[in-house]
């Protein structure tokens, strides 16, 4: 085992043993990540990322702030489940050139943590299962998608964003897109009257575009948008009604066994409490006071609104 200690540095070599975020594209040979925190090397893992042993279970992710960031939270969040189950989980990255749903579709990956779009994707085509819902501070599982503005910006309201440039996060993100377009749909706004549109690939970028003027408005999640706001780096000008927030999923041939007892530990996990030593910055995340058991009937309106504004298409190509 190799503890990184002092600047915690996690240099990871991108060679085609190890292609964490490149997938042994030419030219891109070392991803460093600095974590602020001890980290065990052996915890991230690179293709191939098929379950080699029965008590270790493999743990991907939608894409939040940064992979450097999200690392650091989801890493002593593992430690966790370990010390509860007994089993061991890896942490995975994506590989750009492939998708989180076809990860865990094909088994690449047993457990991950999702946002209802990447969900409902990997339910239609693949059959992955709900486990859990991630809490808010007024402990409901649910969230809110919010237009943000830079704070000397013009604009005062969602009527007054038309013409302008509007950022999304990703394509498949539920607040940084899908929650973002039912808003518009439903205040009649067109996305033809934008002056420009852009996908900038996290709520980060989506914040970050704002902040250095790129973009003038941008769709994203609510607590980073209210964590920014505080620090008067942007401005909320609307927020939408609360659906079902992100959660964690399992790929449909984890046994029930071990589902059972990974469920059991994610809906015990006091993040604010009892198992707060060692995690990192989790009231940043979507579940920042634990889980609660999720099951499909969660996800009904979303999934109508999904399905009538695209998001959900004909079953994807399984090439495996």
């Amino acid at each position: 085992m190799f503890l990184v200690k002092n600047t915690y540095y996690l240099k990871v070599i991108l060679l085609c043993i190890f292609p964490l975020l490149s997938s042994c594209d030419p030219g891109v040979q070392v991803a460093e990540y600095d974590l602020d925190d001890r980290v065990d090397v052996s915890d991230v893992i690179g293709q191939p990322a098929q379950k080699a042993f029965s008590n270790i279970y493999i743990f991907s992710f939608d894409l939040r702030a940064s992979p450097q960031e999200d690392a650091r939270q989801y890493l002593p969040f593992l430690k966790y489940l370990e010390r509860e189950t007994g089993y061991q989980f890896k942490l995975r990255f994506t590989p750009k050139n492939r998708n989180i749903v076809d990860e865990v579709g094909n088994n690449h990956v047993q457990f991950a943590a999702l946002g209802a779009v990447s969900f409902l994707k990997a339910n239609t085509h693949y059959d992955v299962v709900p486990v859990v819902r991630g809490l808010n501070f007024e402990n409901k599982a649910e969230y809110q998608s919010v237009f943000v503005v830079s704070p000397d910006s013009k604009i005062k309201s969602l009527a007054e964003i038309r013409g302008k440039r509007l950022a999304f996060g990703s394509r498949s993100s539920t607040q940084g897109h899908l929650i973002p377009r039912i808003v518009l749909n439903k205040n009649n706004i067109q996305l033809q009257t934008f002056s420009s549109i852009v996908f900038t690939g996290s709520h980060q970028n989506c914040a970050n575009s704002v902040i250095s003027k790129k973009a003038d408005v941008c769709a994203m999640q609510d607590t980073m948008a209210k964590n920014m706001e505080k620090k008067n780096l942007l401005r909320i000008i609307y927020s939408s009604g609360n659906y079902p927030s992100s959660g964690i999923v399992a790929n449909r041939d984890v046994s029930k066994e071990v589902l059972t007892k990974v469920k059991q530990a994610l809906i015990n996990f006091n993040p604010q409490g009892k198992h707060k030593s060692g995690l990192y910055h989790w009231d940043r995340t979507e579940m920042p006071l634990g889980f609660t058991s999720a099951d499909m009937n969660d996800y009904s309106e979303l999934k109508k609104w999904a399905v009538r504004l695209g998001f959900i298409q004909k079953p994807l190509v399984n090439n495996e």
